[in-house]
């Protein structure tokens, strides 16, 4: 029998290999009416979500050397830009509080008048009729060590006694009036003590959003100076190692079960194949953050004009939501929110 192309492969094709009338794509691609007609993905300024960081004793915003653009907030600028974010129509911030003092424990997380729980109730008198107000629920940012629990006496991370950090953190929160409480800290049942002592104070209807696939990565590095942190070494006693796939779906599958609201698959870009897998088997929102060190490269490349900076940004995130995110936590938010609301994409 001869080797040459089948059936198919004839009708496809017509005289000298060129493609027949019935097989031309690109007719979909011939115009931007038409590509945005017939668009597969579409972003819209509701799946994003703007972080932020604020911080004790600023009289002013600070810049993030390493994120530029991004700005650790006073209490005055971060009204300013609650307020900017509401406008722009995001979905909603998720909050971060950088505070003045630490120790062990990170008994700031808790204390009602620590930097964190101030700005969300700021957040929810400025904006929290427009906007889904989210906290930030890990110890890393209060403790002296940097890592996201308390330690025990060999330096490990303790899990069950972190537990009973995160409970008290999360009632500090709910009571601060945040809608929804960002479970960062990679602990062991985490989800399941939360939810437990939200119900057990009447906190019914304050969500739960699980970081229940948070790896350990490289590009966290300017997150670190965005909040300060103290870490010496490393995290990876308790987020997930680079190259496990199998193991995200049962991280997603117990966060579930224990009472998630929303799943997190984060970073973005490093695990898209993560992200894909997990949106295809979750029954309940999936959502990403794009974290800093994404955010940097693309803004470094940029400067140094080897990239379009806006079409990068818009394809980095149309990537994100192309795999399955929901809502999407980027740096970008309310600059691609505004975009959005010009051309879309």
């Amino acid at each position: 029998m001869g080797h040459g192309r089948g059936t198919g492969d004839r009708s496809a094709f017509g005289a000298g290999g060129n493609p027949s009338s019935a097989y031309r794509p690109r007719r979909l691609r011939s115009t931007p009416a038409m590509r945005r007609l017939t668009a597969e993905t579409r972003l819209h300024p509701a799946d994003l979500v703007l972080p932020m960081f604020v911080r004790e004793g600023l009289t002013d915003a600070a810049p993030i050397g390493s994120m530029p653009g991004v700005q650790q907030h006073s209490l005055d600028s971060f009204r300013r830009a609650l307020a900017e974010a509401a406008e722009a129509g995001v979905g909603g911030v998720m909050l971060f509080g950088v505070p003045e003092t630490r120790d062990a424990e990170g008994s700031q997380a808790t204390d009602p008048d620590g930097i964190l729980n101030v700005a969300t109730r700021v957040a929810i008198e400025e904006v929290g009729d427009e906007l889904v107000v989210q906290t930030d629920l890990c110890l890393d940012e209060f403790t002296d060590h940097g890592h996201c629990g308390v330690l025990a006496k060999d330096g490990s991370v303790d899990n069950d006694a972190t537990l009973e950090r995160y409970r008290d953190m999360a009632l500090a929160q709910a009571e601060a009036g945040s809608h929804l409480l960002g479970l960062s800290g990679m602990m062991d049942g985490q989800v399941a003590v939360v939810r437990e002592a939200l119900e057990a104070e009447g906190h019914r209807n304050t969500a739960v959003l699980a970081y229940a696939a948070k790896f350990a990565s490289a590009f966290y590095g300017p997150f670190r100076e965005a909040v300060d942190s103290q870490l010496v070494g490393d995290r990876r006693t308790y987020q997930m190692d680079n190259g496990n796939r199998r193991e995200a779906l049962r991280e997603v599958e117990l966060d579930i079960a224990e009472g998630a609201d929303i799943v997190m698959v984060k970073p973005a870009m490093s695990y898209l194949d993560v992200l894909a897998d997990v949106a295809a088997t979750s029954s309940v929102p999936v959502w990403a953050y794009q974290i800093s060190g994404e955010y940097a490269m693309i803004e470094a490349a940029a400067a140094n004009g080897w990239i379009n900076r806006e079409a990068a940004i818009d394809e980095s995130v149309l990537a994100i939501k192309r795999a399955g995110a929901d809502a999407i936590l980027t740096y970008w938010a309310v600059e691609l929110a505004d975009r959005l609301h010009a051309t879309g994409i």
